[in-house]
């Protein structure tokens, strides 16, 4: 039954597609690159073997994007999760910004990338490039209401991707632990729900709610799998128009759940198959491009929302995952999701928000190449521009800056300004060179002391020497924590409040 559902999905997304590459602009230039962009949902620094030799997981697939390109050891989020991480990376700026102040949104909110705030699709698009997302979404839509309660899911939704730039999408609405569990493709579910997903716990953790009469949980990422490589092998067949696929994943993200076979075939319990998983996904996704004839000209970047949530536990004789897959975490000696960093997603610390982050550009980076660049993926917006050789839009991209240079192995004419990090909690923390300077005390996210943003006394490491931030240097280094506090507060001060667009 499911075989079958998986197989009118793929037809009907098939059709559909066409159709909507059948009025697609008109591209009025040559040889722009597409752009293919991969974003895992919390994958861990520490889980990729191309950054963590020590993982006993296998990702073939990623090693080979990092070793076929350029491997970004310093590169963050804007936030250690996932709403507020993906309007940073569409629109180029900061979310802390926009409403959303803190935490993040569940499947049901309102839309949060107002329709004239411009992003990455609806830049490339109007340089002429079919634009596509197909995957998590997880920034609100516009779903019509009955007296303003109750969804009515044969309406068509009035907001959402297509109305920000993405000529074809086909998204879930958030996490795959939020309901409602349905495919969205271009305003509309593509099967109601006729039933109920009961709650369930970690690993498969899912909360209540509606169920969609083609979702399979299981099968998800398989599906997504399947649309994302149809929309390349279609849109390559364009050759007067490049095409952009925003392709955001729903794993390792709970509910920790990978496909049948994969389970068991990493000794790391369901967590680390579900890694091994989108790794293949992610291979998937290459071979499409490989397939049709498109790799030279394609850019490809593979990242991830935020930091694993799998904690590290350091008791030798703790039982983790391995021993029980209901325990959250893992002990030192079996996986470091995170690799060395402290802390987990959420967290103002480096595991929450420091990614695996790798750019191939067949041609144009150099290959098994490595940057110690500080980057934000707010940066990739302003990156775009550059390479086509495009201003930004006005009023777009605030908190982007162009790391061409870095991908090109040529010197920056300008220095990056401080990035800004943010916890699920609201905490900040600003970085320059070696020196971060966290505004407030503890994670302000899920570590504890969780503490409380901008209480003091504030805390300031060097990451050249103390990667694990465990020695706070404010007291001996006090001009440093003001030089960096006054950058923070400079940047919180400028842009976000004078600048006015309808919602």
């Amino acid at each position: 039954m499911i075989v079958q559902q998986r197989t009118v999905l793929k037809a009907a997304t098939t059709l559909a597609f066409l159709a909507a590459l059948s009025v697609s602009r008109l591209y009025a230039g040559s040889g722009s690159p597409n752009v293919v962009v991969i974003l895992a949902d919390d994958m861990g620094y520490g889980d990729v073997q191309a950054l963590n030799p020590d993982s006993k997981i296998p990702t073939p697939n990623l090693n080979a994007l990092a070793a076929s390109g350029m491997t970004f050891t310093d590169a963050h989020t804007p936030s250690a999760v996932c709403t507020p991480t993906r309007y940073g990376l569409l629109t180029g700026r900061y979310c802390w910004r926009s409403r959303l102040k803190k935490g993040v949104q569940d499947g049901y909110g309102p839309p949060l990338i107002e329709k004239d705030r411009p992003t990455i699709a609806s830049f490339l698009k109007a340089q002429g490039y079919q634009t596509g997302i197909v995957g998590k979404w997880h920034l609100g839509l516009g779903f019509q209401r009955v007296n303003n309660q109750t969804i009515d899911f044969q309406k068509p939704l009035d907001h959402g991707p297509n109305d920000l730039g993405f000529g074809w999408s086909k998204i879930i609405p958030a996490s795959l632990d939020f309901p409602p569990y349905v495919y969205i493709q271009n305003h509309r579910v593509t099967g109601l729900p006729d039933r109920t997903q009961e709650k369930q716990n970690f690993p498969q953790f899912l909360r209540k709610g509606e169920l969609g009469s083609d979702f399979d949980m299981e099968g998800c990422m398989d599906h997504l799998a399947d649309t994302a490589v149809g929309f390349i092998s279609e849109a390559s067949k364009k050759d007067d128009a490049p095409f952009f696929l925003y392709f955001p994943l729903t794993a390792p993200h709970k509910p920790v759940w990978p496909a049948k076979r994969f389970q068991g075939t990493t000794k790391l319990g369901s967590y680390g198959d579900f890694v091994a998983q989108v790794d293949w996904t992610v291979g998937r996704v290459l071979k499409a491009i490989d397939d049709a004839g498109v790799r030279e000209n394609t850019i490809v970047i593979y990242t991830s929302d935020n930091g694993s949530f799998m904690h590290r536990l350091d008791a030798p004789t703790a039982k983790d995952h391995v021993d029980d897959e209901t325990v959250q975490g893992f002990r030192a000696d079996r996986h470091r999701a995170n690799g060395p960093l402290r802390g987990t997603k959420a967290d103002i610390w480096e595991a929450g928000h420091r990614v695996p982050f790798f750019v191939r550009w067949p041609g144009e980076v150099n290959k098994s190449s490595r940057s110690a660049t500080t980057i934000c993926l707010t940066d990739v917006f302003a990156t775009l521009t550059e390479v086509l050789a495009k201003p930004k839009p006005a009023n777009a991209a605030p908190d982007s800056f162009s790391f061409l240079p870095d991908l090109k192995g040529q010197p920056r004419k300008t220095q990056r300004p401080i990035v800004i990090h943010h916890s699920s909690g609201g905490m900040f923390s600003g970085r320059v060179g070696d020196w971060k300077l966290v505004l407030g005390t503890g994670s302000g996210g899920r570590q504890l002391p969780k503490g409380k943003p901008f209480e003091r006394p504030y805390e300031l490491y060097n990451l050249a020497d103390d990667l694990a931030e465990s020695n706070n240097v404010i007291a001996a280094h006090p001009d440093v924590a003001q030089k960096l506090e006054a950058a923070v507060e400079n940047v919180r001060a400028t842009e976000g409040s004078n600048v006015t667009t309808s919602k």
